[in-house]
């Protein structure tokens, strides 16, 4: 009776091989993978089926089970790559139950093809396992089912020990690990890198960051904004109106620091440059954490400049109108050192522009917080506000562009397929202006005899498939500038070009000089 076991299972196997060389990167064959890669594809396999097969009692209906999941993730890997230019990778599993909370940020990007055929492969299965087939139990009886249950689950442990414990060393270029492992030794390399390595927090950026507060309890505000999908798209064609980001170049020329900005993510993953800005960290200081650093974070310190700041005076604030826990930000915000954070509840309904809060609701805000200070023993606080805005988020296709957003950014219309760029431009006018609000403000403050830092970059650029195949793709870098309120005439160092975790030394640097003015 053994055949009504090995028979789904060698072909179920044997399926997921060619399952698996629908991914994009292609893995290389089995055969030609490490023999722990292989030793991983295998228990991984053979520990799922027994688990469903415990679940559902029959071997067929386990398979199809498996299978079925086998090609959502590859459907979801390709949506990941066409969209992000990076395979799904282990850490990406928490995002499926953020498609549940969130599904505007994700499902659109799924596509509805895809969607289609993941619901009917799993209508199939239930059909095909519920009518087609008996429980094991009724076939060959408890006890044997059992021992069966028990050998497989007992093969699938050892052989994921032996794997894990002879794992060939990953590079952290998802692209080229999947390529060389597969992809069930490849989440395996990935879990086990997360476990077994803490985020190196030293040498740090931020040891004396004390002495740049002067003794009278005064100090210069600083305000951060990590602008959603922030870039200058004029150079990918000519017909964009340059007054797109009129605001923008005119602080460029007053700014003491601006140019581009290699960040590490493209299209999404925004907490990647997030960390990367607030922690001064490097990727290779990151190491794994890199790829979704809160998720450690949310239980290990990492020194950062929210703490530092903190501890130097500062009383410090996050805005960001999305859902607190998204990100796990509301976990991570307050070990940093954040004495406020300000999300989605702090905006009405009435701030949206498009499909999330606008960038002036957001500027509004911080004006409001600036003119409002906290006060400690009748001195005032300076503040630290760190933003991180939401109306540039995609899917851009959700939303159409009108024609009057075509007669207001472009000097002639543009080519068919760049409807998502329309759309785009007419956010990024709400994020020139959400600079001009800020620097109106600080400048005022000034006037007051309150000194105010600005910095500003992008997170990331945004998701435009179509249009990057019309207009060519970008290099994946943003921009930033840094900038000081009431300067008549400041140092410029501009159009450097520089990493995010650079951009912190930076706003170090310049703060420590206007400091010493004060």
């Amino acid at each position: 009776m053994l055949w009504l076991l090995l028979l789904p299972l060698f072909a179920g196997i044997s399926a997921s091989f060619f399952v698996e060389r629908c991914l994009a990167p292609r893995p290389v064959f089995i055969l030609k993978r490490a023999l722990a890669a292989q030793q991983l594809h295998f228990g991984s396999w053979l520990a799922l089926f027994a688990l469903l097969l415990l679940l559902v009692q029959r071997p067929w209906f386990a398979v199809v089970l498996l299978l079925a999941f086998q090609a959502l993730l590859v459907l979801v890997n390709h949506a990941k790559y066409d969209s992000l230019r990076e395979p799904f990778i282990f850490q990406d599993f928490e995002y499926f139950t953020d498609a549940i909370k969130h599904p505007r940020l994700y499902l659109p990007f799924f596509g509805i093809a895809r969607t289609v055929i993941a619901t009917l492969g799993f209508v199939a299965a239930l059909i095909i396992g519920l009518t087609l087939e008996s429980p094991l139990i009724v076939a060959i009886g408890l006890m044997p089912a059992v021992l069966v249950w028990l050998v497989l689950m007992g093969l699938a442990g050892l052989l994921i020990r032996l794997g894990l414990k002879n794992c060939p060393a990953i590079t952290l270029k998802p692209a080229q690990d999947l390529l060389q492992l597969g992809q069930s030794a490849f989440f395996w390399a990935y879990w086990q890198a997360e476990q077994q390595t803490l985020i190196d927090g030293t040498p740090s950026l931020f040891t004396d960051i004390t002495s740049i507060i002067p003794a009278n309890g005064e100090g210069v505000d600083i305000v951060v904004v990590q602008s959603e999908s922030f870039f200058d798209p004029r150079p990918l064609s000519s017909s964009i109106t340059p007054e797109v980001l009129e605001h923008f170049d005119q602080i460029k020329t007053e700014a003491s620091h601006s140019g581009r900005l290699h960040v590490p993510a493209w299209g999404a993953n925004t907490v990647r440059t997030e960390c990367g800005f607030l922690t001064g960290l490097t990727p290779k200081q990151l190491g794994i954490h890199q790829f979704n650093p809160y998720r450690l974070m949310a239980k290990q310190d990492v020194p950062n400049l929210v703490g530092a700041l903190r501890n130097a005076g500062y009383h410090t604030i996050a805005i960001h109108p999305y859902p607190a826990s998204f990100y796990l930000r509301d976990h991570v915000f307050p070990r940093m050192g954040f004495d406020e954070f300000i999300d989605i509840q702090g905006f009405s309904e009435q701030a949206k522009e498009g499909q999330y809060t606008g960038d002036q609701a957001v500027a509004q805000k911080i004006v409001d917080l600036l003119a409002t200070r906290v006060s400690t023993d009748d001195k005032q606080q300076p503040l630290f506000i760190f933003v991180i805005t939401m109306e540039n988020h995609g899917p851009l296709h959700l939303e159409k562009a009108e024609q009057s957003d075509i007669e207001n950014y472009y000097r002639h219309p543009p080519v068919s397929g760049c409807e998502d760029l329309t759309v785009y431009l007419r956010h990024l006018k709400n994020a020139d202006f959400m600079i001009k609000t800020l620097k109106t403000c600080l400048q005022k403050n000034t006037e007051s005899g309150r000194a105010g830092l600005l910095c500003w970059f992008g997170d990331h650029v945004p998701i435009m498939t179509q249009v990057y195949q019309q207009l060519g793709e970008p290099d994946g870098m943003t921009d930033y500038f840094i900038w000081q309120s009431g300067a008549v005439q400041q140092e410029k160092k501009a159009n450097q070009h520089i990493a995010i975790h650079e951009l912190t030394g930076l706003v170090l640097a310049e703060l420590s000089g206007m400091t010493r003015k004060i």
